[in-house]
């Protein structure tokens, strides 16, 4: 059965915390003191990091902002034994393991982009049991080399964290299908162990299919649910309809002029997007830069840092941009064009104002018929017209699969096969047998995939608070009846409304 806590409660005096053993809380409580210089815990970290503590599965769903970084790497650095922590993103591996080595914690990353020579030296680290923390993404964790290296440590193993866990529902069955094995490594690492490692996924933004998809893939067992509602206060939404493109991009510099020189956000839903952008602002005297993950490590380091400082006021990025980058004083976020998911525009608005401080969000969007400024219904047109090729090979595919096969095998005849072999696992055709090993469970074809659900057009078009309408798709039901924000420009209108009326 899955225990769920929600809300926020105090760190002492919560009924669940008093029933630990209190050498949990005085570890984390000591750590957090050592590496962090903190003296108590954030709602729900003292909770979460017990329950890490305790070698639970949890599944842990907070606001960007709310400290969920601390609630894995302090543990970790803590107890015994060796942490993997599986990323998205080389900035977001960039970023936690340079905050942690500048702490003097024994923590190291792998990743595509580096050298031979610096992989080798985070390998030698590994062998030698001199790190606690390695961030690696799905594909090097499964990569030849890393697993004969995991192998040969399993027994110091402890945990295996899942950061941005939303990543396994949005990316695993269409461009990161690495995602879809993740749930076989607990058993292919510690196959005869009575006391194996432990697994916690870790999201912004998980709505309830979500939630459910997350804990099977990684075969969570009886984990421990923690979350709380995404509801900002502070943050302000707005939504604003455009005609043209150049009625697009106007409205977007009226909206930055507006902001003065504090610090913000404008998102791209694609590197060229950026990139085009950064040129037209650059022409009307903006000083800013595209940022994506097409972009060197260092150039990618230079542009953080130069925002980070004041120095570039916004930049203009696309969704590599932001996870686990922390500048409490972000002012605003405008989208340029709609995010493909709801969950992707929350994870991204939830970057401004995470200090507290009132902060302002822009969604410009197509006018509803897509006849004037046909860009944002062309580009999810485009995003489904992929996911109805990568079936259509998936079904060409299965048919030249083996009932059982080993992946490195399978791949050498069709180098798609992956891809196909992660659409039959989402549809519950196949199981994964190990990370390597699968079974297919069906002969028949892969099914067409539904659309996915249209929560993005409906937010567009709501009537209602949209903090109410983000609350409710997110799970929070209670949450969200009858609320009225007076943060967000349906509520304003309302109220206009209901002014002008009463004249």
């Amino acid at each position: 059965m899955t225990a769920a806590w929600e809300g926020k409660f105090p760190e002492s005096g919560d009924p669940r915390t008093l029933q630990q053993p209190s050498q949990f809380l005085q570890q984390a409580r000591s750590g957090l003191k050592t590496f962090w210089g903190y003296e108590h815990f954030r709602p729900m970290q003292g909770e979460i990091v017990t329950a890490l503590l305790e070698r639970q599965d949890a599944l842990v769903m907070l606001p960007t902002g709310a400290g969920k970084s601390l609630c894995f790497q302090l543990p970790a650095l803590v107890q015994d034994g060796l942490s993997v922590v599986v990323c998205p993103l080389v900035a977001l591996m960039e970023n936690q393991v340079q905050a942690l080595q500048s702490r003097q914690a024994p923590a190291a990353l792998l990743h595509s982009e580096q050298s031979r020579e610096q992989r080798q030296q985070t390998l030698h680290k590994l062998k030698e049991d001199q790190l606690k923390l390695l961030y690696l993404a799905p594909e090097s964790l499964l990569s030849p080399t890393v697993w004969k290296q995991l192998l040969e440590v399993s027994s110091r193993l402890r945990s295996l964290i899942i950061d941005e866990a939303h990543c396994i529902t949005q990316w695993g069955s269409s461009f990161r299908p690495a995602y879809r094995r993740l749930g076989t490594v607990r058993a292919a690492l510690q196959p005869n162990t009575t006391d194996p490692i432990s697994i916690a996924a870790f999201t912004a933004t998980a709505d309830p299919i979500a939630q459910r998809d997350i804990q099977q893939v990684l075969g969570l067992k009886k984990p421990q649910v923690f979350r709380t509602s995404p509801y900002r206060k502070n943050l302000f939404l707005r939504v604003a309809r455009v005609w043209t493109p150049a009625s697009r991009r106007d409205r977007l510099q009226s909206f930055i002029q507006a902001q003065g020189a504090t610090a913000g956000l404008v998102y791209t839903r694609s590197r060229r997007d950026s990139e085009t952008l950064v040129i037209w602002l650059q022409e009307q005297g903006h000083g800013t830069a595209a940022y994506h993950a097409g972009l060197s490590a260092q150039q990618r380091r230079r542009i953080e840092q130069q925002w980070l400082s004041g120095q570039m006021p916004f930049v203009i990025c696309t969704s590599a941009f932001g996870m686990g980058v922390d500048k409490s004083d972000v002012r605003w976020i405008c989208h340029f064009h709609p995010p493909l998911a709801l969950a992707e525009y929350l994870q991204e608005i939830g970057r401004a104002g995470r200090n507290g401080e009132p902060a302002q969000t822009l969604l410009l969007a197509s006018e509803p018929t897509g006849l004037l400024d046909p860009t944002d219904k062309e580009r999810r047109e485009g995003f489904l017209k992929q996911m109805r090729s990568q079936t259509q090979l998936a079904q060409k595919l299965v048919q030249k699969l083996p009932r059982e096969g080993y992946l490195p095998d399978v791949l050498k005849q069709e180098p798609q096969a992956e891809l196909a072999l992660a659409i039959l696992h989402q549809q519950n055709q196949l199981i994964w047998v190990d990370p390597f090993h699968f079974r297919l469970l069906k002969s028949t074809l892969p099914s067409p995939r539904s659309e996915p659900q249209t929560s993005m057009e409906a937010y567009l078009a709501t009537k209602q608070c949209r903090w109410a309408f983000l609350l409710g798709a997110f799970g929070f039901a209670r949450e969200a009846q009858g609320l009225r924000c007076e943060n967000c420009d349906r509520c304003q209108h309302s109220k206009l409304t209901i002014k002008s009326i009463n004249r």
